[in-house]
């Protein structure tokens, strides 16, 4: 484990940007996508056209939603995203942007934070972009599906849940003001990221000094696309993620460990080093 070259890394570098994936968010009982390899774990996450347009789908969704979000609402931030606040406190970080949906990174104090894919505690309708907060639509599930409410199921990643059956019957509720269909306000497989969050994201990038990857095999071009462009400017990449990842070559060097255990003992040490300075 390099960790000492991490801490050099962190108390060389001030203007830090950093990328999150789920892997920074694993120690909060939120369960990843991928394994080891990079590969997929379990099928991938539904895609935008067939949520949009198939009735069953939605009920599919919404109905493994239902219970998952029981246990994804509860999840708390842990040493790794404290530890990565702390160091936005210390002013070592431009910016952070989390490829995850869990508003963790803010719930720890985090204050400059991309949400890229979006946000698993909010809703959106499509068609007049009404939002609204997940907890009140997990209200309406169990107001309109009672029989479901004490369905169980192994929890899957970003608020999914490993349930089958027949959905024919779930209600799914519509947009309250227009009619709508409702959807999670995240980024689904076949959609775009808002330009405005890819904006901010680059902005950040063109100021910073180095780049820390935290738990994320970048395998997804969205994240990708910032390790690649800031090899290319010539700033380091360094990247905390047990496994392979798809910017594996243009690493400076990588740390195979616990995000919740390796980032908070490398921000710990610096915090020491400068406090013996003053």
């Amino acid at each position: 484990m390099d960790t000492a070259k991490l801490v050099e890394f962190l108390d060389q570098h001030r203007r830090i940007f950093v990328l999150t994936g789920a892997g920074c968010s694993t120690d909060s009982g939120i369960p990843d996508y991928r394994d080891l390899e990079g590969a997929w774990k379990r099928p991938p996450p539904v895609n935008f056209d067939a949520f949009v347009g198939s009735r069953a789908v939605r009920q599919r969704y919404w109905a493994r939603s239902l219970v998952g979000w029981r246990h994804f609402g509860r999840a708390r931030a842990n040493e790794a995203h404290r530890a990565l606040a702390q160091l936005e406190l210390a002013n070592h970080t431009i910016g952070l942007v989390t490829q995850n949906v869990d508003g963790l990174h803010q719930a720890a104090g985090s204050l400059r934070v991309v949400d890229l894919h979006g946000r698993l505690d909010r809703v959106a309708c499509l068609r007049c972009e009404q939002r609204l907060p997940r907890a009140t639509f997990q209200h309406w599930l169990e107001q309109r599906n009672p029989s479901w409410v004490a369905a169980t199921a192994r929890m899957a990643p970003d608020g999914d849940a490993d349930l089958e059956g027949d959905f024919g019957d779930f209600q799914v509720p519509e947009c309250p003001i227009c009619g709508g269909v409702l959807k999670p306000d995240v980024v689904f497989f076949g959609e775009h990221v808002p330009r405005s969050r890819v904006a901010q994201a680059r902005s950040w990038l063109a100021q910073a000094d180095a780049v820390l990857v935290v738990g994320s095999s970048l395998m997804l071009l969205s994240g990708y696309r910032f390790a690649r462009d800031a090899a290319a400017q010539g700033l380091p990449v360094v990247a905390v993620n047990y496994g392979r990842t798809r910017a594996d070559h243009l690493l400076r060097f990588k740390v195979q460990a616990a995000c919740a255990e390796v980032l908070p003992a490398a921000v710990a040490q610096i915090a020491c080093a400068q406090e013996l300075q003053l």
